[in-house]
């Protein structure tokens, strides 16, 4: 994980306060209400496995809600509140969670609960808001802990990133220099910041100089060759961001890190794309094999619903592509009437509208004939509720838990060349578009978000998607 090392330093102090925070709190509510805390590593109910347990979990959790960005380490009251709201979801969570895995601390003490969360709020203010982030500033101005820049693009994105850095640079950062196939090598950019040579001089330049992160901006691009510089800044082997107006989607729906007000998306992978791929495996095959003998009375009871209130068949199955282009047959409750024939006015409004861009209207997304869902059908359409036989597509390793929207075989011959990299990964019963509020998410947007997701797929993603996706389908955002 080419990561900055500030972040694996704040992860271990934030994991060390709040193991610490924890075996506190055993000592305050062993005073107060006498329920003892054995410190030996005895067996699974040990106090310190579960701690340990625990302090990883909060560790997620404060990822999640991006805890080791930069921009958010760097204040002090947004990450007060991003802290305050991070251990209440971790407390949430450890409640639940003692219902299932019994210790007497966390289910019979409320003292232990009140400790915990107000030593822990101490020790990460103290370590991190008061020392970490003024000894990060500190080291950052003196240029100990700087990280070496290269900017692709020397025009005005280029130049605007640059300017600012320069001006003002609190993260630590010390740019090489620029790289852009239209300006001359040794032509002075910025201060006196150079460009050093062309895009395809990335690999030479990487290997005379030290480059922990490349910034691609780059004006007047298009998607497929921003996608192919991306590709080849990833041989590089270090965080790769992009500062570009084509993806300005991302920021509107993804915290993500900015330089000085500046948006950076970041586009490298977090972990050995191998080994991702299998542990999200893994964990695909077993929640969803959980997933259907837990809901099978709910499943079991809406295929009786559908099949009495209308003809037909209960499941809507129909090809779709999934991963490297193959097909597949997906499944889905059936919300609508059943029809003779092909809907190709559905098909020529689909394609209509992928061409048409970006700017598009919400009555745009919406092309369906509501005359042909049926009673039901609206209501599991509009809870998400008819796309829970996926998770048999899931078992049979067609689709993934979280993913790309699978898309129909004719959506995918009207496919540009740089859309077609939302099939380079399986497609998902949920994704990063699906709970941005897909219904105001033009077609152009929803790939950007799928790439985004895809050049960023980890665990934890994966997860704060899948949590996301709960109130999606609980308050009836979903599909209509």
């Amino acid at each position: 994980m080419n990561l900055p090392k500030y972040k694996y330093f704040l992860a271990i102090n934030d994991f060390l306060s709040l193991i610490t925070s924890f075996y506190l709190a055993g000592y305050f509510s062993s005073l107060v209400v006498n329920v003892a805390i054995d410190y030996p590593f005895q067996d699974f109910h040990s106090p310190l496995i579960v701690f340990v347990v625990a302090s990883s979990v909060f560790v997620l959790i404060f990822q999640s809600n991006n805890l080791y960005k930069i921009n958010l380490f760097l204040t002090r009251a947004k990450q007060l509140v991003a802290l305050i709201k991070s251990l209440l979801y971790g407390i949430a969570i450890l409640l639940i969670l003692s219902f299932f895995i019994k210790f007497p601390v966390l289910t019979d003490s409320r003292v232990f609960i009140l400790a915990f969360t107000l030593n822990a709020l101490v020790l990460l203010i103290i370590t991190r808001i008061l020392i970490f982030r003024r000894v990060y500033g500190m080291l950052a101005k003196n240029k100990i802990l700087n990280r070496n820049i290269l900017i692709v693009g020397a025009g005005k994105a280029g130049k605007l990133i640059a300017t600012k850095i320069l001006f003002e640079n609190p993260y630590g950062i010390y740019i090489l220099g620029f790289v852009d196939d239209n300006i001359p090598k040794g032509t002075i950019i910025a201060g006196k910041i150079t460009v050093l040579g062309a895009v395809s001089d990335l690999n030479s330049i990487a290997i005379k100089t030290k480059i922990n992160e490349v910034i691609i901006a780059i004006d007047n691009i298009d998607y497929y060759r921003i996608l192919e510089i991306v590709d080849m800044c990833n041989d590089l082997e270090v965080p790769i961001k992009i500062a570009s107006e084509l993806f300005g989607i991302v920021p509107q729906k993804v915290f993500t890190e900015s330089y000085n007000g500046i948006p950076i998306i970041e586009a490298s992978p977090k972990l050995n794309r191998k080994l991702s791929v299998f542990f999200k495996r893994v964990f695909d095959f077993s929640a969803s094999l959980l997933g259907m003998i837990i809901l099978s009375p709910l499943l079991f009871t809406l295929a009786l619903i559908i099949k009495a209130t209308s003809k037909g068949p209960v499941f809507y199955t129909h090809t779709r592509i999934g991963k490297n282009g193959t097909s597949f047959e997906f499944y889905k409750f059936r919300s609508m009437t059943v029809i003779e024939g092909n809907d190709s006015k559905r098909e020529k409004m689909m394609v209509e509208f992928m061409k048409k861009g970006k700017n598009q209207s919400e009555d745009d997304t919406k092309i369906i004939n509501e005359s042909r869902v049926t009673a039901i059908g609206k209501f599991i359409r509009k809870t998400s509720i008819d796309e829970l036989p996926q998770l048999i597509n899931v078992i049979k390793g067609d689709m993934s838990l979280v993913g790309p929207r699978p898309c129909l075989p004719y959506e995918y011959e009207n496919y540009d060349e740089w859309q077609k990299r939302r099939v380079s990964v399986l497609p998902g019963c949920t994704g990063l578009w699906q709970v941005s509020g897909r219904s105001n998410v033009s077609f152009v947007d929803s790939v950007v978000l799928d790439i985004y997701y895809i050049n960023n797929m980890s665990p934890w993603l994966d997860l704060h998607l899948m949590l996301k996706t709960i109130p999606v389908m609980l308050l009836a955002r979903g599909g209509k």
